[in-house]
């Protein structure tokens, strides 16, 4: 054999164990990255509802960004049934499951989830009033272990009181169907000043009408009667969004023009509703749950407020109530259902 070819098998021999150490070195920390991916995320889902709403489903966000339940994702779902006193004991339960993040839906289940765990990262949504609740201190560093989408519902109170004294121009007194157990004490406050500071403005005059339970509704509205309102605003707490379609039915028995926080009872028959997004809402609820399970800690996740908001009205219902609705109103809602 020839000096050159003895040169060049030595050097493809250091080659060669050059390659090996380097796959030695690399192997390890490539086959944890692979373990890393094929881990399957665990995912609590808190809510107070009694079951799922197709408009609120941050799983269809995670399916859109690689998570597949039964694939690489597991859901451990809880639902309290409108129970308020059942969140603790499901919240815990959670915890005891050791999740990877557990997603709440509104406050009363996100400040249960707080409480039952200052580790385990949470993601909340259909909350109104972060700050008010004492969920987070700034909604720009949340800190700690829990961040979130708000729907920021009192400063939305004067633009559903505003829309609907266009709906019905001639109401001088206006109820609104309250359920104060289902707020906290600040947002509560908050809200109601948010909604006395727009009826003033607009010139019409509140009868706030409490209700608990939805056995209630009953008498809160034979109370409306009794006062001879002229429209009614319903306000967003989860109990009364638990009962939006006997609220509706109630409503139309009584011939009563409504404006509701959630699109869902205009599609049951409401008249009118402006709204968060709560499709695109879940949307950025998942992207953030994401971003956790893949390294981001909470407290570095500003809370969002949403940007978009939907005007929903209910033709049918205007028509059967005997309104008519301003065309330029119709022009501007992102829906009309005929």
């Amino acid at each position: 054999m020839s000096r050159g070819r003895k040169v060049a098998l030595v050097t493809g021999a250091r080659f060669v164990a050059g390659i090996s150490v380097v796959l030695a070195l690399l192997l390890p920390s490539l086959g944890a990255e692979a373990q890393q991916r094929a881990k399957t995320a665990r995912i609590g889902f808190l809510s107070l509802s009694a079951g799922p709403n197709p408009n609120m489903d941050v799983f269809r966000g995670l399916r859109e960004l690689g998570w597949v339940e039964g694939r690489n994702l597991a859901v451990e779902y809880r639902w309290a049934g409108g129970r308020e006193d059942q969140l603790p004991a499901l919240a815990a339960d959670l915890v005891r499951l050791k999740m990877d993040v557990i997603v709440t839906s509104s406050t009363p289940a996100a400040l249960a989830a707080k409480q039952a765990t200052n580790k385990i990262p949470i993601v909340f949504t259909f909350v109104a009033d972060p700050l008010g609740s004492g969920l987070v201190a700034s909604l720009a560093r949340p800190g700690g272990n829990i961040t979130g989408i708000t729907t920021i519902a009192p400063e939305l109170v004067a633009k559903r009181l505003e829309l609907l004294k266009q709906v019905v121009p001639g109401a001088s007194r206006i109820a609104v169907l309250w359920d104060p157990i289902g707020l906290t004490e600040r947002t509560r406050r908050n809200m109601r000043e948010e909604t006395e500071a727009a009826s003033r403005a607009l010139g019409v005059n509140l009868q706030f009408i409490e209700v608990h339970r939805p056995e209630d509704f009953e008498r809160a509205f034979a109370a409306m009667v009794d006062a001879r309102v002229g429209a009614l605003v319903v306000s967003p707490t989860p109990m009364l969004f638990e009962a939006r379609s006997r609220i509706v039915a109630h409503a139309a028995k009584n011939r009563l023009p409504a404006v509701y926080a959630w699109r869902d009872a205009v599609e049951a028959g409401g008249l009118v509703s402006y709204a968060t997004n709560f499709p695109e809402m879940y949307r950025r609820a998942a992207i953030y749950v994401d971003k956790i399970l893949n390294g981001v800690k909470p407290a570095d996740l500003p809370i969002e407020q949403p940007t978009r908001f939907e005007l929903v009205i209910n033709l049918k219902t205007a028509t059967a109530l005997g309104l008519s609705i301003p065309e330029s109103l119709l022009q501007r809602a992102d829906e009309v259902i005929r």
